[in-house]
């Protein structure tokens, strides 16, 4: 299934966490916090600016960004956990 969002949108699927401290204790999956990285799947056109002409996203399919914690809306799509989340809920690209 393809996801194409709408307006200044994006996908992404989120990167979990290590799952295992510094110190060697697994963490089971009650005791992880909410991913707050992920990479971008797809993205919408963007939204219309006063004059009426489309502003492209900064972002862009493949990158990998960080997002607000409880930002977005979870959705399921073949047993994988995505996001839908608005371009002024990211926070940065990871560039490495």
């Amino acid at each position: 299934m393809n996801l194409k969002p709408l307006g200044s949108r994006v996908v992404v699927e989120p990167i979990d966490v290590e799952e295992i401290t510094a110190g060697g204790i697994v963490l089971p999956e009650t005791a992880k916090e909410k991913p707050q990285k992920g990479k971008v799947l797809s993205v919408g056109p963007g939204e219309h600016n006063d004059e009426g002409k489309r502003v492209e996203m900064d972002v862009k399919a493949g990158d990998v960004v960080l997002f607000a914690k409880y930002s977005g809306t979870e959705i399921k799509v073949e047993n994988k956990k995505l996001l839908i989340l608005r371009e002024s809920d990211l926070l940065a690209i990871v560039e490495e």
